[in-house]
């Protein structure tokens, strides 16, 4: 039975978000019950460089958190972030192992470890995978138009995975740090993935959509075809850069500099033209960024959901317009408006924490997959479900 409350936790480079959530009755979302946040320190690019300041700053977001909802928080899903995120491909093969040909969850399980043991060791040194996602599968030889293989008949069964891994140090740490404040880690998911259950709609990722969270230090692009993700790719640049950018080319403060950011100067007589142009500048660089990845794996030009913006730089003036002109797709701002009476969620920037508590409750519902090293080995297939419509 799916716990009755789940608690998500975002560290970001500068603000820990925590929110307290219970399941819904017959609603898709679960129902808000507090939030908490604190300014983060001891971090950078989503590294932890001091642990004391980064536990304090957790206590400090789950005091809040725990003092709207009412709630003791002992346990929480982690958002894993920053720059050691990363992806790599793999394919397995196997022989149907029964007489009959029929394809069962075994073969499945099989074709999956083979494709795990062929990656390179250099690709997955001092890393830990915490999703594996199987992309596509074949029958001798033929791909198959369906989710699953099991039932079907064969010879040969193939796969084509993903997996998304985590710097092995940067993830210990952050776990360290969320149990030292006095929470235990139920299980860990990557940012994009979770910030994609309230960002995206079933529609967009069936149809192929890149997700872009513009985060204070780092950019993450997390690109879905099909229902699922096929590609996630963290860049160390985010809206920082814009604001150290337009104290720098303004020569203001950096405490102005914020606000001009988000257009929250309106009477300054800083020049209108030089300010957008500086701000143009670098987030062409950072779409050009997602464009070159797209170029990579194939998919520029080819997501008709375009892209969606989230996060803390997706509140910068005419970002989207900007996304446009430089990835030639549809371009949208993430829209979030969830929670009812005093406790709403409108900033963008909640995604990760909110998808997080969305996750827990389907994590528990539909046995989910994620690798936690011994914390977890639940099955592949709850994992991807979530994703379908």
């Amino acid at each position: 039975m799916a716990r009755s409350i789940v608690t998500g936790i975002d560290i970001g480079t500068y603000q820990v978000k925590v929110v307290v959530a219970e399941k819904g009755d017959g609603t898709r979302l679960p129902h808000i019950l507090g939030t908490g946040f604190a300014e983060s320190r001891g971090l950078r690019h989503g590294y932890i460089l001091n642990a004391i300041d980064v536990i304090r700053s957790i206590r400090g977001a789950v005091a809040q958190a725990e003092k709207a909802s009412g709630v003791r928080i002992r346990r929480a899903y982690l958002a894993v972030g920053g720059v050691g995120l990363d992806e790599v491909f793999s394919k397995g093969e196997t022989i149907v192992s029964r007489g009959d040909s029929e394809i069962t969850e075994l073969d499945v399980e099989r074709a999956m470890a083979a494709a795990e043991s062929r990656i390179p060791r250099s690709e997955i040194q001092n890393r830990r995978i915490i999703h594996s996602i199987p992309l596509r599968y074949k029958i001798d030889g033929s791909d198959i138009h369906s989710a699953r293989p099991v039932g079907m008949k064969g010879m040969k069964l193939s796969v084509d995975m993903l997996y998304i891994t985590s710097l092995e140090q940067h993830l210990s740490d952050l776990i360290y740090a969320v149990e030292e404040a006095g929470v235990e880690v139920d299980d860990v998911m990557a940012s994009p993935l979770a910030a994609s259950f309230i960002a995206l709609t079933k529609q967009q990722k069936m149809a192929g959509c890149v997700l872009a969270n513009i985060g204070g230090a780092t950019l993450s692009v997390a690109v879905f075809e099909g229902g699922i993700p096929i590609s996630l790719k963290v860049f160390p640049m985010g809206s920082t850069d814009v604001t150290n950018d337009i104290a720098l080319g303004l020569k203001i403060p950096l405490e102005e500099a914020q606000q001009l950011k988000h257009g929250g100067i309106t009477h300054a007589s800083y020049p209108k033209k030089k300010l957008e142009d500086i701000i143009a500048s670098r987030l062409s660089d950072m779409f050009e960024l997602i464009e070159a990845h797209l170029k990579k794996i194939g998919k520029d030009g080819l997501l008709p959901a375009g892209i969606i913006i989230t996060g803390g730089g997706s509140a910068i003036t005419n970002v989207s317009d900007l996304a446009r002109a430089t990835l030639r797709l549809p371009a949208k701002v993430a829209s979030l408006s969830v929670g009812e009476g005093r406790i709403q969620l409108r900033d963008a920037s909640w995604a990760v924490s909110y998808g997080l508590s969305v996750w827990g409750f389907t994590a528990d519902e539909s046995d989910s997959g994620i690798k936690l090293s011994s914390r977890a080995g639940r099955g592949f297939w709850g994992f991807i479900k979530q994703f379908l419509p």
